[in-house]
Order: structure tokens, then sequence, then C-alpha cells
């Protein structure tokens, strides 16, 4: 499709989102701790862009196409304005990072960021700290033409040492890494007033670096980093094992091409300029930092003080949407009728209690999934395992090549291979990233499946931060789908015809853009036309195309976009009808929710998929409709209060920038993610039941019809267990 609207830059369009997410490090509504994570996850979402997209750009550069991109600006044109704005960044990281601070130290919590603030009761307590500690682990490494310049980590926190020898002026340098396998910030004794006090670690060597070289002066020690490529390029078609081609890129990962040098800006320019040559790095490639480097670690601050709930959001325990009482029941349930379930309101549990049972029942004959991100210790792995060894047929579709978890990846799956399951590793030129889950059972009345599909990964950890939606349903054509997808990426078969589910890259792409030439279709002829859609990217330009097609057409269109967008909402000829908002709040807003209105009888898809090139074309996705309707009205409803949305969330400007939405004057700003969580407590306190045990409510403010629909009420115990827990009045 040719190009005929303007496109923002995808880029520069990341770095506007990782500014929302600081952002929220700034805003005094949030508890100070959690300014602090979220200070934290800025500087982590900056260091994977530039092993990444950064990396990509430079390598562009450096093969001299440097093709122009959609918007306009060559490689090097981005790369320019990249390192422009992260510059205003950074100096915002440490403005909010002194003010989170300040804020901490009245409470009594403090950072001792230079080892000359310590008295001679403290410093007593770094000299052992250093010698029981720190001393035998660290290793100096000279530069010299005997001792080559060191092989430095990705991202390692590395201590650049200045020295001078008896009897001559030249400087010569050293490095010493700054051990991960101790705490980077140490707490020190209690203060004078029983104050909290933190001290980074290598302040503790700094102070002790003369006993690292003696018969030496050192002249200066600074710390810095090196962030370097860490993509992973790999030829699958000639890889004869691509488990051990992985691990071998692994290895490599860590030694990549150099992309960014960070460095205190206390340190000398001699120093930095010899880091800089040694690293073939560009002057615009070195970033220097008035404070801390490496302020991811900062987590490790904020999980020390999880006993300072006043410093923290309340703690929200979600619902159970079915009891682990009522599990014995729960394949004649979803017969019955499909589980919806939101998380985080709703546990996950009830996904992990679903396969648990599952991997124990006898009747369950065989169990298939894919896995992306599974996080650490996994019960669903061990469900897996157990019903291997229960005599199941397991089988599961694990992604090697899910970015920064291959590594945690590879070790589950010889694990679960050891115990019998089935695993089976991608596909060549092709990530798995959909999210299904299928038990089959022999039944009374014959062989039937129960599929669990979802927006977000299978992991319990990441269940309980972001937000996501899953069906759970026994319908047979989606079934028979995911049965058939299933055998598609495991064996020969040739590509399926789907019935209900869509699935790229088979015709996931030619669905979606169906379903917006009926609304097309529909704004031509009159009648009710409207498209919403919640996705974490949208960046593939025919689809950004097509969009701009229908909104020219008369459709509406409201996005909810949490990061990239490529879209520019009032470019010429579609201006008022397309509006673009991003939420950043407690929670990571993950679900991908797609709703047309289809001339009055909305269409609602829920799916794991993005709109970018690379998910509708280089990856395996899945997306499957909401047919109960009693869903399909709760998901029409968590539609609307996320577009109602006005204290966390901002509105994109035609300019590329974020302008954060403000309520109106007569009433405080709204929250949905706040919504969601006092809707979580209020199933705890309703009392009225209907006799088959659904459990039917209208939220406040909304009396036009139900809203959630839950199979089983929370028990009493749990509940009277959760009373008052969850009422956070944070963001």
């Amino acid at each position: 499709m040719q190009n005929q609207y303007p496109f923002f830059n995808r880029e520069i369009s990341w770095i506007h989102f990782n500014f929302r997410v600081l952002e929220e490090a700034s805003r005094a509504d949030n508890p100070l701790l959690e300014r602090l994570k979220f200070l934290a996850i800025s500087e982590s979402n900056l260091n994977e862009f530039f092993m990444v997209r950064v990396a990509g750009l430079k390598q562009v550069v450096a093969s001299s196409v440097n093709e122009i991109q959609l918007d306009g600006k060559t490689a090097q044109e981005t790369l320019q304005e990249i390192h422009k704005q992260v510059g205003v960044m950074v100096e915002l990281q440490y403005r909010y990072m002194r003010e989170i601070f300040a804020g901490l130290r009245e409470k009594g919590i403090i950072l001792i960021e230079d080892f000359a603030q310590l008295g001679p009761q403290d410093r007593e307590f770094a000299r052992q700290f250093f010698e029981h500690n720190v001393f035998r682990i660290l290793t100096p490494l000279a530069i010299d033409p005997s001792h080559p310049f060191p092989l430095i980590g990705n991202g390692k926190l590395n201590m650049a040492v200045c020295l001078k020898r008896p009897g001559s002026d030249n400087d010569f340098y050293a490095i010493i890494e700054v051990p991960t396998v101790i705490k980077r910030f140490p707490e020190l004794p209690p203060g004078p007033n029983g104050e909290r006090r933190f001290i980074p670690l290598e302040e503790i060597i700094k102070l002790h670096s003369a006993d690292l070289f003696s018969g030496t002066q050192v002249t200066s020690i600074q710390g810095f980093t090196i962030t370097r490529n860490s993509d992973i390029s790999i030829d699958e078609v000639a890889s004869d094992n691509l488990l051990s081609t992985i691990e071998d890129e692994l290895k490599q990962r860590r030694w990549g091409e150099a992309v960014r040098l960070s460095t205190r800006i206390t340190m000398p320019a001699n120093v930095r300029d010899f880091l800089r040559m040694k690293l073939d790095l560009e002057e615009e490639e070195c970033f220097e930092r008035p404070g801390l480097l490496n302020l991811q670690d900062l987590h490790e601050i904020a999980n020390a003080l999880q006993d300072r709930a006043d410093l923290a959001n309340n703690p929200f325990i979600p619902r159970n949407a079915v009891p682990i009482k009522k599990m014995s029941l729960i394949f004649q349930t979803i017969r019955k009728k499909d589980i919806l379930l939101h998380h985080p309101y709703d546990s996950f549990q009830t996904v992990i209690d679903v396969l648990a049972y599952a991997s124990r029942d006898p009747k369950t004959m065989a169990i298939k999934q894919t896995m992306y991100r599974t996080g650490g210790d996994s019960p669903l792995i061990e469900s897996l395992i157990e019903a291997a060894e229960n005599g199941k047929q397991v089988t599961v579709l694990m992604e090697l090549k899910a970015r920064f978890d291959e590594e945690r990846n590879i070790v589950r799956a010889r694990e679960m291979e050891q115990h019998g399951v089935h695993v089976v590793y991608g596909l060549v030129g092709l990530k798995i990233h959909g999210k299904m889950l299928q038990i089959i059972r022999r039944e009374d009345d014959g062989v039937k499946g129960y599929c669990h599909l979802s927006t977000g990964n299978y992991n319990p950890n990441t269940a309980r931060m972001y937000t996501d939606l899953a069906l759970i349903t026994a319908d047979p054509q989606i079934n028979n789908d995911v049965t058939n997808l299933f055998h598609a990426l495991t064996g020969y078969s040739s590509l399926p015809k789907l019935e209900r589910i869509a699935a790229a890259p088979i015709n996931l792409r030619e669905v979606l853009s169906s379903l917006v030439m009926t609304e097309i279709q529909n704004a031509e002829q009159g009648k009710p036309a409207r498209i919403r859609l919640k996705m974490n990217a949208l960046v593939d330009p025919d689809m950004i195309q097509l969009l701009y097609k229908a909104a020219r057409a008369g459709v509406k269109i409201e996005l909810n976009i949490r990061g990239i967008c490529c879209l520019v909402p009032e470019a010429e000829g579609v201006e008022g009808r397309i509006r673009v908002i991003s939420i950043v709040g407690r929670f990571l807003e993950h679900s991908r929710i797609f709703h047309f209105e289809n001339g009055g009888n909305p269409k609602v898809f829920l799916a794991s998929a993005d709109w970018m090139p690379r998910n509708l074309n280089r990856r395996v996705e899945v997306m499957f409709p909401i047919q109960d309707e009693d869903h399909k009205l709760t998901i029409l409803e968590v539609l609307d209060t996320i577009f109602r949305d006005d204290h966390n969330a901002r509105l994109l400007l035609p300019n590329g920038t974020w302008r954060r939405l403000e309520p109106p004057a007569d009433r405080e700003s709204f929250s949905s993610q706040r919504f969601f969580r006092d809707e979580a407590r209020r199933q705890f306190e309703l009392k009225e039941k209907d006799r088959g045990g659904n459990l039917m409510f209208q939220p406040a403010g909304s009396p036009n019809g139900p809203v959630f629909s839950r199979l089983f009420p929370e028990d009493m115990e749990a509940r009277d267990a959760r009373e008052g827990v969850e009422n956070d009045s944070g963001n």
C-alpha cells in the first residue's frame, strides 16, 4: 500500500514512551518507593533499547544503505535525534532521583553516594566489609603492552583506575569489575536516629582502592558501563540444532559491539577519552552522568524496604474466579459457559489450578501448550512435568528466541525433556508468540477439548503486574482450530483453514483488514461504524494506512497504545476522527483488545499480537473472538472504563508528544486501574448470589447492565482474609 499519510518515527515514539514511564517517577501522588521503581524501570528500558534498537541503527549506518524510513529520516538522522533526546532523559532521571531520595531522607532512609560522607565508625564498618566480603573477589586488570584492554561485559559496572608509578610522569590505567555476587547497596549500621542507610558498593571499593595497587598512586577511580549490541542473529535454515546454536550465540552476546559508554561526570577527560578510543565510540555515543550508574539496581533498595508499607502502594490481592474447592467441577462448568479472566484483577491462580488438576485427572489424555516467557520457578512447568509422569501426552512449543529470556527457556526446556515432555523448539523464521493451552479429555460423550487463550504470557509473576485478558472455552470450533494450529506447528501439516480464530502469519492480517474494511463500508452506508483498539504498539504501515482510510470514510477510531505509535492522530483528512491515548500506571497495560462496531452488532476479539510487521508477518500469533454476550459486555465496559481514564492517561498530539489528561474542575481524576481494583474488592463484599452460583453485579457509575460475571463467588473465608487490604488510593 502506497504511503498517503505521515508517520511518526518508530524509535522516537519509543523514546516518548520511556519519557512517560519516567514521568511516573516524578509524580507526588505516587508513593516514594513506587517512584523509585519507575526510575529503575526507565533505566532498564533504556538499556534494552540501546542493546537492540540503537545497535540495529548503527549497523544500518555502517552498511551505507541508510535508506529513508517511513517518517522521512535516515538512520543516521534518527541516531542523532535519539542521542539528543536521551541526553534530556538522563538529566530528568537524576533530577527525579534527587527528589525521591530527598523525600526518603525525611522518612529515615538515606543513600550515601560518596564515601567522603562516612564518619569514623562507618569507615570501620566499610573496612571490615571490604576485607571480609570484597577484597578476595576483586581482580584488578592492568592495561599496558603486556596486558591488552580487557573484554568488559555488557552492562557490567566497572571502575576505571588512573595510576602513577614512582619515578614516572605517565598515566597508567587499570580496570576493576564491581562484583555482582555482592549486593550493590550494602546497608550500613543504623544512623543516630535509627535511619536506614545504604551505600553503593563501588564507593567502598573506592575507599580501599589503595589496597589493590600497592606501590602506586591512585589518581582517579571512577565508574563506567558499556552497552553492547545484544541482538541475536541466527541462520535457522543452516542450523542443524537450534538449541545449540542459540546457546553459542548467547555466549557471544556479552561481547557484542559497543554502542554506548556511560561514565560519571567526575571522570577525568583523559580517562574518558582513553575508554572511548578503546571502544571505538563517537563522542555522541558517550553519556556523562551526574550520579550513580546502572540506576536499574535501585530496585534492590526498594526490595530491601518492603517492610515500609507507608512508602509503597497498598497491597492488592486479586479475586479468585474459581475457588480451588470448585476445581473438580471445572470442566463441566466450562462446557456450560466460557470463563473470562481479567488479570491482575482476576488471579492467575485459576490457570495454575486448572492445569494442575488436569495433570492429575484420569480423564486427561493430552496437554499442549505454547511458552514464550515462563518466569523462574513456574508451577505451570511443574504441572506439565507431573502430567507427563502420569502418562499424559504432553507437548510444549517452547520459544527459544524470546529476547533476554533465552537462557531461562533453554534450562526449562531441557528440564521438561528429561521428564518425558515433548518439547518443540519453534519454527524456522518464526517466533511462537501466541498464548495457547489445550487440554484433551476422554469423557462419557467422547473426546473433548478445552483451551485457554490469552493476551499475556504463561508467567505467574508478570500476571500480578501486567493487565491481560484470557478466555477458557470448550467451544468445539475454537478447539478444532487450536488443535489444527498445533498440528501445523509441531508436524508437517499444511497451514490449516481456521474457522473461529485467526493466526499470524496465516490469515491474521487479512482478517483484521477485512474487519476494518467492513467498518469503512458501514460508514459509507450510514450504519454505526466505530473501531476501538487497545495494544502495546501500532507500527505496521499498511494497517495504519487502513485506519487512516477508515477515519477518512467517517469511522470513529479510539486507540489505547501503551508504547510505540507511528500513527499521526490529526493527519490531513482525518482531523477529529482518531483519538490516541496511552496509560502508564501501577500495572503494565499489556492486553490486546479489538472492538469493531459492525453496524450495531459489535465484534470483540482478544489477541497476542500488536499491529507491528513482526507480529503480523514473522510471528505465530493468535486472535480469538469473544462470543458469550455477558463476556462481550464485560470487555466493552473494560474499554469504556479505559477510555474514561484521565489520571494515568496521556493524549497523543499531532507533533508526536503526549499531554497528560486532566479531569474537569468539578470532579476528581478517574483512574481505570483503581476502578478495576475497587471492583475486585467490591466482589468480596457482595452478599447476593444466584442459585446457580453465578455472581453478577453492576459497577459503580454504570447502571446500564452487567459488567463482570463470575461463575463462582469468592468463598467467605477467603474474602474475610482479604478484607481491607486492596483499597489502594494510589495511582
